[in-house]
């Protein structure tokens, strides 16, 4: 199946202190290791980014600049995806440690004609309970069963036509699987990786270079 790769990269970075997706890691930017990885399985990758930072392309064929929200970024690189292409994996640039298995696993599921996407996601380790406000304080509502909830990663697998259509509606969610969720789209869930995090701050950053160096 032709694929193509959409990285993510259009985030403001408030609680980095900056535009992170563009820190060094190790000798390369964290946008160039995402773009490096999605090529395992992309003919092609797009790189999303901020407003006015379209001048690098840390190894991406095309860079674009996004919108307001994570979604209408994902709508402009889709606007660079050819027609002929069947399978599109997003990812966001802020997760540069996801392996190769992890890539070609949520593309795999998509050899069943069924599996509308594939997503990666880890099991959540702690207890879950939902809350409310109630006069001033947050109260228990619920305590949620955790066996039955994942902390879900990217990459992200979709048919290409699946995805395209989930957009239309120019809806927004954390993640584009919620969209074709709400089309009523089958997605099925990969295991993920401990070492895929994403980095929000800088002592992230400091943990994914000790990571990186572990694998050197």
């Amino acid at each position: 199946m032709k694929c193509t790769a959409i990285v993510v990269a259009g985030g403001s970075g408030d609680r980095f202190g900056g535009l992170k997706q563009f820190a060094m890691l190790g000798t390369k930017s964290i946008a160039a290791h995402s773009v490096e990885t999605c090529r395992v399985i992309a003919d092609k990758v797009i790189l999303v980014v901020p407003n006015g930072m379209t001048g690098e392309s840390h190894g991406a064929d095309h860079v674009i600049e996004g919108g307001a929200t994570r979604s209408a970024s994902v709508r402009a690189g889709l606007s660079l995806v050819q027609d002929d292409v069947e399978v599109v994996v997003v990812h966001d640039a802020a997760r540069p440690l996801a392996t190769p298995r992890l890539f070609f696993a949520v593309v795999a599921e998509l050899s069943d004609e069924r599996v509308d996407a594939a997503i990666s996601a880890v099991p959540v380790n702690d207890t879950i309970k939902e809350v409310t406000q109630i006069e001033g304080r947050r109260r228990v509502v619920h305590t949620l069963h955790r066996d039955d909830l994942v902390a879900v990663q990217t990459p992200q697998a979709f048919r290409a036509d699946i995805l395209r259509h989930a957009h239309l509606g120019e809806g927004d969610a954390h993640d584009d699987a919620a969209l074709v969720e709400q089309n009523g789209g089958l997605i099925v869930v990969v295991a993920g990786e401990e070492e895929n995090m994403k980095i929000t701050s800088p002592s992230d950053l400091l943990v994914a270079e000790e990571l990186l160096g572990a694998r050197s």
